[in-house]
C-alpha cells in the first residue's frame, strides 16, 4: 500500500493523497460524498494498480479522511478545485478520472475543467445534479432556513450531513439540463438495487454527454455501492479495456 503525503493548498490547509508511480494514464480515484480514499472500491483498484504496474492517485477532500479542515466547509466547488489542486501538483500526462457517487460528478467537472489532461472517465453509480433531485421541496428550504439539514446514515455511525453552501454549489454546477462537452471515452456502471442514485441518472448523464463513446453498464442486482467481489471485478475490467483505447 502507497504511503499517504500531504499537500498544502494556498491556504496552508494540508490535503491528503496517496500516489504510485508506474505506467500511465494516470488513475485518479474520486471517493463519494462522507467517503474518503480508504474505501473497498479504491483499495481493490490500488492494489491491481500496484500489481500491474499502472500510476494511481487516491486523495481525500478537504474535511474527509486524513485531509485537514471541517467536512462542513466543503462545497462542490471547493473539493473540485482539491482534486485539481493535487493533479496538477502530482500528475503528468493523461488521466483516467473514476467517480464514485458524487465522485462521478466531480469526475465531470474536473474533466470539463482540463480537458486536455483526461483521457477516459469511469463513473460508478455517478451523482450529478444531486443536489437538486436528490432532496424534497421540504428539504431544500430547511436546508436555506437552517443552513444545514442531518439525516441517518446507512453507512455511518455520523449523520449525513448538507450545509447550505455545499447545497448551493451544487445548484450552481447542475450539468444534466444542457450538453456536457465532453469528448472523451465514458464508462458508467450503475446497480438497479441503488437506493440513493436512481439508475436513470446514469441514463440520462450518457444522454448529455457530447462524446459519441458511451456505454452505460447496469447492474440487476447492484447496490449503490458495488462493493462485492463481482463488481469490483467489473470495475477493475473496465479499467483495464479503457487502458488499452
Amino acid at each position: 500500500m502507497t504511503d499517504i503525503a500531504y499537500l498544502p493548498r494556498a491556504d496552508g490547509l494540508r490535503l491528503a493523497y496517496a500516489h504510485r508511480s508506474g505506467a500511465g494514464p494516470t488513475i485518479v480515484f474520486l471517493p463519494g460524498y462522507m467517503s474518503d480514499m480508504e474505501g473497498s472500491k479504491a483499495i481493490a483498484l490500488d492494489g491491481w494498480a500496484a500489481r500491474k504496474g499502472h500510476a494511481m492517485l487516491r486523495l481525500d477532500y478537504s474535511g474527509c479522511g486524513a485531509s485537514e479542515g471541517a467536512f462542513t466547509d466543503g462545497t462542490l466547488e471547493s473539493w473540485r478545485d482539491d482534486v485539481l489542486h493535487l493533479i496538477d501538483a502530482r500528475t503528468d500526462g493523461p488521466l483516467i478520472l473514476v467517480g464514485s457517487s458524487m465522485g462521478g460528478w466531480l469526475m465531470l467537472l474536473v474533466a470539463l475543467a482540463r480537458p486536455d489532461r483526461v483521457g477516459a472517465l469511469l463513473g460508478i453509480a455517478a451523482a450529478p445534479d444531486f443536489t437538486h433531485w436528490g432532496f424534497s421541496d421540504a428539504d431544500k428550504a430547511a436546508i436555506v432556513a437552517d443552513g444545514r439539514i442531518e439525516e441517518t446514515s446507512e453507512y455511518s455511525d455520523e449523520p449525513y450531513v448538507t450545509t447550505r453552501g455545499f447545497w448551493e454549489s451544487g445548484e450552481a454546477n447542475r450539468l444534466l439540463d444542457a450538453e456536457i462537452a465532453l469528448d472523451c471515452p465514458v464508462r458508467l456502471l450503475h446497480g438497479q438495487m441503488d437506493d440513493d442514485v436512481p439508475w436513470n441518472i446514469s441514463l440520462r448523464l450518457a444522454e448529455r454527454l457530447r462524446s459519441a463513446d458511451v456505454q452505460v453498464t447496469l447492474v440487476k442486482d447492484g447496490d449503490h455501492r458495488l462493493s462485492r467481489d463481482a463488481d469490483i471485478a467489473l470495475l477493475i475490467a473496465t479499467v483495464e479495456r479503457l487502458l488499452e483505447i
